[in-house]
């Protein structure tokens, strides 16, 4: 087969699969390692690599979970609030085997939509570095991703975008 056929190939199968069919097969942090690195190849304009990526395994991933639970507890009102919903948080990132914060870092040196385009361009390379692993994934951006600041160290011109899941299936 050839790059074009194999590119090809790669780019049809890709889907986003969610942590419900993710079995508890641990991903290598050398195949980890490169999803995320497979990203710094995206274009970029003015090479501003506007993408900013923390890698969540282990215990802090179980803490990203117990945070972003409280975050839904505390600003969801007691009418709208869904125990389902606050289950499903904690449930989606405990059963992933990393998870990835997606942030933008706007430079001013371009249009803040080439940033996000070149950082969703980087997701992109990601989703497909996991297809040709046999690794499912998906990019979620819940609105609580805003109140996340702390934990991610979101500076004033960053953005978190959302956070993609990853787990062996």
């Amino acid at each position: 087969m050839n790059n074009a056929s194999i590119l090809k190939e790669i780019i049809e199968q890709r889907r986003s699969i969610f942590p419900k069919d993710y079995t508890d097969t641990e991903i290598s942090q050398e195949v980890v390692e490169e999803i995320v690195n497979s990203a710094t190849f995206a274009p970029n304009h003015k090479r501003t690599k506007p993408w900013r990526f923390k890698i969540f395994k282990g215990e802090e991933k179980a803490k990203l979970a117990s945070e972003m639970q409280a975050i839904y507890k505390a600003t969801t009102p007691e009418q709208l609030f869904l125990e389902k919903k606050y289950a499903d948080i904690g449930f989606k990132i405990n059963k992933a085997n990393a998870v990835v914060s997606i942030v933008v870092n706007f430079s001013g040196m371009v249009p803040e939509w080439e940033e996000i385009a070149a950082t969703s361009m980087a997701v992109q390379n990601m989703y497909l570095t996991c297809t040709a692993n046999n690794i499912g994934c998906y990019w979620s951006s819940p609105k609580i991703v805003d109140e996340l600041k702390d934990s991610l160290t979101i500076e004033e011109n960053q953005k978190c975008l959302g956070l993609f899941y990853m787990g062996m299936v």
